[in-house]
């Protein structure tokens, strides 16, 4: 005999599986994750030197990714990206379109969401530990790609890039690692007592 508490631990599911599966849910999760990101990037702060913000999408991305896990992440983050470059003005500081020098970083969101949420299908959001290192490999991954597009959009030489476009974020993206070690493990431990 099986119980709804013992749903929420079976291996190989994110939190989205919790609810009631149907098409109608995964549409809804996939146009609010691609919503939350978007309002996200609206919270932006300018940093001298660089024409990237320093922005709530990167959190908001890799939080869609590992709550709905690889596939609904990957679709969420690509009608985010798609909508944006056809005019839609949700990218960081209400921009839109792909001409932007950050227009890496929007790229990357969408692999990064694909990998988090893979990751959490095999555990890494139940625990601090394995949570965190997800979204530091999320956060790999968004730079893995953005500095580079940042060098090229902008002529910038590689080390430019990177002092432009990693260094002034590594604090940021520390904190935001330790509100996901926190935030996600503790959900699952909420929905487990029930």
């Amino acid at each position: 005999m099986s119980t709804a508490a013992a749903a929420p631990l079976r291996p190989g599911q994110v939190l989205a599986d919790l609810l009631p599966a149907s098409r109608v849910r995964d549409v809804a999760l996939v146009l609010g994750g691609a919503v939350l990101t978007g309002l996200a990037a609206q919270l932006a702060v300018p940093i001298p030197g660089t024409p990237v913000p320093v922005t709530g999408q990167t959190f908001a991305a890799l939080l869609v990714g590992t709550a709905l896990g690889a596939g609904r992440g990957f679709l969420s983050l690509a009608l985010y990206a798609l909508a944006g470059v056809a005019g839609v003005p949700w990218f960081a500081d209400g921009g839109s379109g792909a001409a932007a020098p950050s227009f890496g970083y929007v790229i990357g969101l969408l692999l990064a969401a694909t990998a988090v949420g893979a990751l959490a299908r095999r555990g890494a959001d139940r625990s601090p530990w394995r949570m965190a290192g997800a979204m530091l490999l999320g956060e790999a991954v968004i730079y893995a790609v953005g500095v580079p597009y940042l060098a090229l959009a902008t002529g910038m030489s590689a080390s430019a890039a990177i002092a432009a476009g990693l260094t002034p974020f590594l604090i940021g993206d520390a904190v935001k690692a330790a509100l996901a070690m926190g935030l996600l493990p503790a959900a699952w431990k909420l929905v487990g007592k029930r």
